[in-house]
């Protein structure tokens, strides 16, 4: 990628349509950040108003290096502010900086959009991994997919890049369209339409609607890439049909333009075949799990809907053989425990019914040779409305055939699938996931397969960190406990 200054000092202050304000900054503009704790030397520091309000951290920004800071006109300047671009609302100059962006991308450039509701960000890291092969590629590091984190992404990518890959979250109905039309992609991908987020819809279909959304904001002779074995596929597809937008569809069905022929999974790995428009591709995953092959079949399906040729999509599926799991979204760690080890497996990022259901199918692909207990640490799946107990207790046939030997569950919805679970493969229930750290890391001994999973707001990363610190004493004394 570039070495150059991502943006011009005039060029920067027109996009975001300011006024600036205390002469030029000293050094190129090498990027943008919301965080003024987290900035590199040369960013531009963005004050949004959010929970906080970021105008209360410019002075503090520009001691940590910013180049710049994009603030209200009627910000009051404060000793050791550096150069402000002036504007009327900052996210809306934030978004000015991202449609430049995206409008001095070459016409040879190509832009995928992911939404869904789930696989988003693994699809995106498999899109990255991949088109990176054929060329300067940018993507958000981390989940900004939200209706700061697209612009941000978007303002941040170089003018040489070859592949933008977005990704596009929502929790309501009407949050998709404007970032899909502020993105423009050349291709959007709607990995899946499960009940996720179902306490804001009266139903799945209001999910689904929201979801082709993203639609809006396809460029001319686009393409949207949908899951053919998904239930509300067709009507995603008449979605597209009313818009003019021709659909590639991805996943087992015999219809499927990209289908999985095959898929063999392992403790670690997926080995996949696919048949598409040119032929078979046969593949591997570093990373175990159906969903996985699922979310590279919609990535082959973007490749070649960007107009790349067969062997140009053999050589970028190629890069999933070293892709790995996301942290907090199935990243796996063998840690040494005492004389043994533990698999650890940080899925704590997020959950929903059908990432829950996914992320123990795959936690069952650990052999028993090799780790004979598993143990899964499950916290609430949040915004699930109404249904929300019902579609807890109903994973207890996903715990059973996963083979799951001891869980461990945190909030007041995941107890109702707790108390459905046989006494003996009880570990341990608590309001909250703060309240299982002594038990859990108590019970944990070398041989352990342990799987930590729940929504964000659940608070299950501290946990992953907890066995971490476990493992590492455990370690430093050499023996493990039985």
């Amino acid at each position: 990628m570039t070495t150059a200054p991502l943006w011009g000092w005039d060029e920067i202050v027109g996009a975001a349509g300011g006024a600036a304000d205390g002469g030029v900054p000293k050094c190129g503009i090498s990027g943008l950040s919301l965080d003024s704790r987290g900035l590199d030397a040369g960013e531009v520091f963005v004050a949004l108003k959010d929970q906080r309000d970021g105008h209360e951290f410019v002075t503090g920004a520009f001691e940590r290096g910013a180049s710049a800071a994009l603030v209200r006109r009627d910000y009051a300047r404060k000793p050791g502010d550096g150069p402000l671009i002036r504007v009327p609302e900052t996210l809306e100059g934030l978004c000015g900086i991202a449609r430049a962006a995206r409008a001095r991308l070459s016409d040879d450039a190509g832009v995928v959009a992911v939404t869904g509701s789930v696989g988003k960000t693994s699809t995106k890291e498999m899109l990255r991994a991949c088109l990176t092969r054929l060329g300067p590629t940018h993507a958000p590091e981390k989940s900004f997919n939200n209706h700061w984190g697209v612009p941000l992404t978007l303002a941040r990518m170089p003018a040489d890049t070859m592949f933008g890959v977005i990704e596009i979250g929502m929790n309501h109905a009407g949050e998709i369209i404007p970032l899909s039309k502020l993105s423009r992609p050349h291709v959007a991908i709607i990995t899946t339409v499960e009940p996720v987020h179902i306490e804001h819809f009266a139903s799945i279909e209001g999910i689904a609607d929201a979801k082709a959304e993203i639609i809006a904001g396809i460029e001319p002779g686009g393409v949207v890439v949908l899951n053919r074995d998904n239930a509300l596929f067709e009507r995603l597809a008449a979605a597209a049909r009313a818009a003019g937008v021709d659909i590639v569809s991805f996943g087992e069905h015999r219809e499927a333009n990209v289908r999985l022929v095959k898929c063999d999974l392992k403790t670690d790995r997926s080995f996949v075949e696919a048949e598409c428009g040119n032929g078979r591709i046969v593949y591997s995953i570093a990373a175990p799990g159906r969903h996985m092959a699922q979310n590279s079949a919609a990535v082959i399906a973007a490749i070649e809907a960007l107009g790349q040729d067969f062997e140009s999509t053999i050589h970028a599926i190629g890069a999933l053989a070293t892709f790995g799991a996301p942290t907090g979204r199935g990243a796996r760690e063998k840690l040494r425990h005492g004389s043994g080890s533990i698999l650890l497996v940080d899925e704590s990022y997020n959950a929903n019914p059908a990432s829950m259901r996914a992320a123990l199918a795959a936690l069952a692909l650990v052999p028993r040779s090799e780790y004979p207990r598993r143990i899964a640490v499950l916290g609430d799946m949040l915004e699930l409305g109404a249904a929300s107990r019902e579609l807890h207790a109903g994973l207890f046939d996903a715990v059973a055939e996963a083979g799951i030997d001891l869980v461990f569950a945190a909030g007041p919805n995941m107890k109702a699938l707790f108390d459905g679970i046989e006494p003996m493969r009880r570990g341990c229930w608590a309001e909250s996931s703060a309240g299982l750290k002594e038990a859990l890391c108590g019970a944990v001994v070398a041989g352990d397969a342990v799987m930590v999973k729940g929504s964000f707001g659940s608070r299950m990363g501290p946990l992953v960190e907890a066995l971490r610190a476990e493992a590492t004493e455990a370690a430093k004394s050499g023996t493990a406990k039985t």
